[in-house]
């Protein structure tokens, strides 16, 4: 009975939230996933870049393009995609993370060594 009341509770907690804006994303332009598997790349954002989602969305109107940062951000995936576009082993060798390492701005000069 336990196990029945805490999935109940958690669809209420849903239903309060409102709809997920991963479930129907809107003004996708590069992205074409959605659900869990756009949630999961948007977090990998968040990592890559060591910044919230508001760094590049609009707070309460995540669609909007009014942040040049979202711009900025569709140009790099398809920098990635196109750099990645060169293997011919179809592998994801390049990501946001290989320059950005948890920073806004990219490091443009190796670490000075130990």
């Amino acid at each position: 009975m336990l196990i029945i009341g805490v999935a109940l509770f958690a669809q209420e907690e849903k239903k309060k939230k409102g709809p997920s804006p991963f479930e129907n994303p809107q003004n996708l332009k590069i992205l074409t996933t959605k659900g869990e598997a756009l949630q999961m790349t948007m977090r990998n954002f968040n990592a890559a870049l060591g910044q919230q989602c508001t760094y590049c969305h609009v707070q309460g109107n995540f669609p909007s393009d009014d942040n040049p940062k979202k711009t900025v951000a569709r140009m790099m995936i398809s920098m990635a995609r196109d750099i990645n576009g060169k293997f011919t082993d179809g592998q994801q060798h390049v990501t946001c993370f290989t320059c950005h390492r948890g920073a806004v701005t990219p490091l443009k000069e190796a670490p000075p060594a130990q």
